[in-house]
């Protein structure tokens, strides 16, 4: 058995999954303020105190780690989600005597989507978490792309709009600070005179409420026009790119499918009008949640 760790920007999430990636047992938890204040610490003792009691009652052979920003040789070099720098998780945790793996949380999203979600049965395919920001990866021959030292497959940084809005890597036009679900979120309490506290939930019941809004009623319409246009653009940049059989959506964008996703997929399609292949693309929402770090932490 191996175990399992989604770290977030609020949450841990650790949990024991075995060799079919079934989560056998798992415990989530909320960081608290204080928790927060001192982070590293509290990730060490969250991850400490759970594998110790897992292996009461089961065989760990393995621990798996998966972790907003960069992730590279056991250190998570920057995590802008996180707030921390050149953590050395990996030395840290040395007690538990198991090897230890730390990896980008998209990443390995994707690898639990492909392993045994909707990316499971193609040869090439792409993966992009929709969140706060947006993170993704490729797959060539059911293998994931893998850059050198760098994590590299950065899309939520390919640039969509020359001299854009301001990004935190230091970049301007970003595509995820167009199509994040952060964005379209914040955006969407903007233009409804919302403050930050509304839920993502009640966003979602508003757009089905005023469904369909061709009007512009309330601007709801223009806001998700531009969401949709902006996020069509960097996928179409990945298709040229890639070229992949499937196209798979996690994060919170799985929340608002029924909203968004037949909309993306009809702006794919007249994209594409003139390349067949291209325009009945598979476009698939993730099936596996929000247990698909954690699953794909072990692999």
């Amino acid at each position: 058995m191996k175990v399992g760790v989604d770290l977030g920007g609020s949450h841990i999430a650790i949990g024991v999954v075995n060799d079919d990636g079934n989560i056998l047992e798992k415990n989530e938890k909320r960081l608290t303020s204080v928790e927060k204040q001192n982070l590293e610490k509290s990730i060490e003792e969250s991850i400490i105190e759970n594998v110790k009691q897992f292996k009461k009652q089961y065989e760990i052979t393995e621990v798996g780690i998966g972790a907003p920003g960069w992730a590279v040789d056991g250190l998570i070099q920057n995590s802008g989600n996180l707030g921390i720098q050149n953590y050395p998780i990996v030395e840290r945790l040395k007690e538990l005597k198991l090897p230890i793996q730390v990896m980008n949380d998209a990443k390995c999203a994707a690898l639990a989507e492909n392993a045994y979600g909707c990316l499971k049965g193609y040869d090439r395919s792409i993966f992009l978490t929709l969140g706060t920001g947006i993170g993704g990866a490729a797959f060539l021959n059911h293998q994931l792309l893998k850059a050198g030292k760098k994590p590299g497959y950065e899309f939520g940084h390919m640039v969509i709009e020359k001299n854009g809005v301001p990004c935190h890597c230091g970049s301007r036009g970003c595509f995820e600070r167009y199509a994040s679900m952060k964005v379209l979120k914040d955006n969407l309490r903007s233009v409804l005179n919302l403050n930050e506290t509304t839920s993502g939930e009640e966003l979602l019941k508003i757009i089905q409420e005023n469904q369909p809004c061709r009007q512009n009623k309330d601007g709801i319409e223009k806001v998700v026009c531009e969401y949709i246009e902006n996020l069509s653009i960097g996928i179409q940049n990945l298709i040229r790119i890639f070229e992949p059989e499937v196209i798979g959506i996690g994060g919170s964008f799985v929340y608002f499918e029924d909203v968004l996703l037949p909309r993306l997929r009809q702006n794919i399609k007249i994209a594409n009008t003139n390349d067949a292949e291209r325009k009945n693309i598979k476009i698939k929402t993730a099936i596996l949640g929000n247990d698909a770090g954690m699953i794909g932490a072990v692999l």
